[in-house]
């Protein structure tokens, strides 16, 4: 094989990952036209179609799949190595590469991020925000961060928040003109912004507990959103009644931009953890940003 195949075939790895030449080119620091030219002078010498090209989407052949899956371990194992550099110089290198929602991004990400950029200058942090699921394995992400109730059981999982709550809030001036709720059943008499989950396409149901007693509550409204900021947003501008975790509200709340109500119906749950795949090799940059974000256990009981 031309020695030139080895960046070629690194290349088509990335565009059938990100499933977009633009995409892999601004991850590969590359321009899209080059990329495209470079699949494709791979593809003339290998003498068949690797990506299915159309104008909204690439996707790879059922060639391009199978040459996708001998080449991925491959790739991980060269990554590991380089980076396995890092050890003899006693100071962690490389790129971690972590998906996570927008409100995992912003109460877990955010604070984190500056310092440990400042603690570990040679690793390169690339956070992609996606609302639903993902497949860290096919997507050839190092890790991800949901709430613990949505990961598979095969994963390794890291606790990064303490306990979190639900809130059920409105603006005051929603409230002037609607009685608050006193039980989830008043939500019926309410407008609420409703929630479609990402990843399974349904609208969310209310979900809330107290004492032995479990409710759910599918509401109604005027908006339904997949985006828990402009969920946000509508609920300040006084369209009605938002749930949403408790974190993510409560300087809104301090201010008296938003009230709250059936506080004693919303117990605590198990929050955000970073997970990664148990039979992958941790990276030292990866183990490195493990344990700058992890919760201590005596943290994790929270609010």
């Amino acid at each position: 094989m031309d020695r030139e195949d080895w960046g070629s075939l690194a290349a088509f790895a990335v565009v059938a990952e990100e499933h977009s030449f633009t995409r892999a080119a601004a991850r590969l620091g590359v321009s899209p036209s080059a990329l495209s030219h470079t699949v494709r002078r791979l593809e003339d010498r290998l003498r068949i179609q690797l990506l299915a090209r159309s104008t909204r989407s690439v996707s790879t052949t059922e060639a391009g799949e199978r040459l996708l899956a001998r080449l991925s371990p491959a790739i991980d194992e060269i990554s590991n190595a380089v980076e396995d550099l890092g050890r003899l110089l006693d100071r962690p290198s490389g790129r971690v590469r972590i998906t996570a929602s927008r409100t995992a991004a912003q109460l877990v990400l955010a604070p984190v991020l500056p310092r440990f950029a400042k603690s570990y200058p040679d690793i390169v942090v690339e956070v992609l925000i996606e609302p639903g699921l993902t497949d860290i394995v096919a997507r050839r992400f190092d890790a991800g961060i949901r709430l613990g109730e949505s990961l598979e059981k095969d994963v390794v999982a890291v606790p990064v928040t303490g306990q979190l709550r639900m809130a059920v809030v409105a603006t005051p001036t929603y409230f002037a003109t609607h009685p608050p709720p006193s039980t989830p059943q008043d939500l019926r008499l309410h407008r609420c912004i409703n929630f479609r989950l990402p990843s399974a396409g349904v609208i969310y149901k209310w979900e809330f507990e107290k004492g032995r007693r479990k409710v759910e509550v599918g509401v109604e409204g005027p908006l339904v959103f997949d985006d828990e900021e402009m969920v946000l947003d509508a609920a300040l501008a006084g369209v009605g009644l938002a749930y949403l975790i408790e974190d993510k509200v409560a300087p809104l709340l301090k201010a008296g931009s938003l009230s709250r109500v059936l506080e004693d119906w919303c117990p605590p749950f198990p929050g955000f953890f970073l997970y990664y795949p148990g039979r992958r090799q941790v990276s030292p940059a990866l183990r490195a940003f493990v344990d700058a974000i992890r919760v201590p256990a005596k943290a994790r009981k929270g609010h």
